[in-house]
C-alpha cells in the first residue's frame, strides 16, 4: 500500500541552516523525508529554493495546524514563501482545445491509465469537433464558441465552468485563442500551454510551412506557464529533434506534435508533482 505524501515547496533568500530548520522541524512532527531537492543561485544573497517529499501518517498535528506551526518556526525567521501539497488532494484539471487533438488525446490517455495524479471533470473548447472523443473518455464537453465580439462573455461562461468545478489547474492542449488579462489573472502560474518552438521565428499560420521553406535543421516545442504576455511565460520543459532534408512537411508536423504532446506530457507531471518553482521568469524545476 502506498504511503500518504506532502510535498513542501520554498523560495526564500539564502541564508545559512534553512534545510536544518525545515529537516528538524518535520522530524520534530513525525514526517519521513523521503525526497529532498535544493538549488541556490548564489550562496551570498542569492535566492534559495527547496522541494521537500516527505510521509504524512504519523504526523503529531493536523494540516492546519502544522502549517500554522511551520509559518512561526520556519518560514517567517527565513522570510520564505512556502506551501505545502497533499497528494491525497488531487488536484483538479480543466482542458482546453480547440481542433487538433493530439495534446488533449495525450493528456486523457494518460490519465485514463492512471499515470496523471489529478482529476478531469471538464473540457472546454471553442469548436464541436472533438466532442464524441472527449466523452469516451467520461469527460464532460463543453463547447463554448468565441468571436471577436463575444469574447467576453465566452471567459466569463468558462471562468464558471471552472469556479463550479474547482478547477486547480488550466492546460492549453493547442487551444488557438489568446486569453485575457483578466482570464490569465484567476490562474497565476495555473495556465499551462504548450507551442511549437519556432517562435518567434515564424510567426503565424502554417509554421512547419516556413520551416521547411526556411530549410530548419531542429524543430522542437515548448511547454511553459501563461502570463499576459503572449508565448513569453516561464518554460517548464522543451523538447527538440533533428531533421534533414529528406523530411517534408507532413513529416515535420508528425514529428513536431510528438514533441508537443510529450513535453506537455512532461510538464504537466512535474505541476502536478510540485516540481516546479516560479523565480521571476524562469523556473526551478526539481525533475
Amino acid at each position: 500500500m502506498s504511503v500518504p505524501l506532502a510535498r513542501l515547496l520554498i523560495t526564500c533568500p539564502d541564508a545559512p541552516g534553512i534545510v536544518a530548520a525545515v529537516s528538524g522541524f518535520l522530524r520534530n512532527h513525525g514526517a519521513n523525508i523521503t525526497a529532498l531537492d535544493q538549488h541556490s543561485t548564489d550562496p551570498e544573497g542569492g535566492r534559495f529554493f527547496l522541494r521537500a517529499e516527505f510521509t504524512t501518517p504519523h504526523l503529531d498535528l493536523g494540516a492546519g495546524a502544522l502549517e500554522a506551526a511551520f509559518a512561526r518556526v520556519v518560514a517567517e525567521p527565513f522570510e520564505m514563501e512556502w506551501r505545502i501539497l497533499y497528494a491525497s488532494r488531487r488536484q483538479r484539471l480543466a482542458l482546453m482545445v480547440s481542433k487538433v487533438d493530439h495534446a488533449l488525446l495525450e493528456i486523457l490517455w494518460l490519465w485514463r491509465r492512471g499515470e496523471l495524479d489529478a482529476e478531469i471533470p471538464l473540457v472546454v473548447s471553442n469548436h464541436d469537433a472533438l466532442r464524441e472523443e472527449v466523452e469516451r473518455f467520461g469527460v464532460a464537453f463543453h463547447h463554448i464558441p468565441v468571436t471577436r465580439e463575444t469574447k467576453p462573455e465566452a471567459e466569463a461562461q468558462t471562468l464558471a465552468l471552472y469556479e463550479d468545478a474547482g478547477i486547480d489547474l488550466v492546460v492549453l492542449a493547442r487551444y488557438m485563442q489568446i486569453l485575457s488579462p483578466a482570464f490569465v489573472g484567476r490562474y497565476p502560474q495555473r495556465i499551462l500551454n504548450i507551442h511549437h518552438s519556432f517562435l518567434p521565428a515564424f510567426i503565424g499560420a502554417d509554421p512547419y510551412r516556413q520551416a521547411f521553406e526556411r530549410g530548419v535543421k531542429v524543430i522542437g516545442a515548448t511547454a511553459h506557464y501563461v502570463t499576459d504576455d503572449l508565448d513569453e511565460g516561464p518554460i517548464l520543459e522543451q523538447g527538440v529533434a533533428r531533421v534533414t532534408h529528406r523530411q517534408s512537411v507532413a513529416d515535420l508536423k508528425r514529428l513536431g506534435q510528438t514533441l508537443e504532446r510529450d513535453v506537455l506530457a512532461r510538464a504537466l507531471r512535474w505541476h502536478l508533482e510540485g516540481r516546479v518553482l516560479v523565480h521571476g521568469n524562469k523556473t526551478v524545476v526539481f525533475a
